[in-house]
């Protein structure tokens, strides 16, 4: 059964404007390394809505095990270590079944 992965963010305070950007360029490196990917789409808050939080991921997997690959795989851990740990204020993430 196919998996959906979304995953929200609200930055700390403290960084720049460009975080955002970085996180896109980033991202989009990911599908090209890890097979398990089936779709990414990834982007900052339009804010149109007050109190949104700043930017979302949403992933799809074939099954629950690419999704645990993904997770688990080295470059997603980099890119989290790099771009997330300590930088977010809040965080909320939900994997379902399509």
């Amino acid at each position: 059964m196919p998996v959906r992965h979304v995953v929200m963010f609200t930055w700390n305070d403290d960084l720049p404007d460009s975080h955002a950007a970085e996180v896109s360029a980033a991202l989009a490196e990911l599908p090209h390394a890890i097979p398990e990917i089936a779709s990414y789409v990834f982007g900052p808050d339009l804010g149109i809505v007050d109190g949104n939080f700043d930017y979302a991921v949403v992933a799809d997997f074939d099954d629950r095990d690419a999704f645990v690959t993904y997770r688990n795989h080295p470059l997603h851990q980099r890119f989290i270590a790099n771009h997330i740990a300590d930088k977010v204020a809040a965080r909320a993430a939900v994997q379902f079944e399509l």
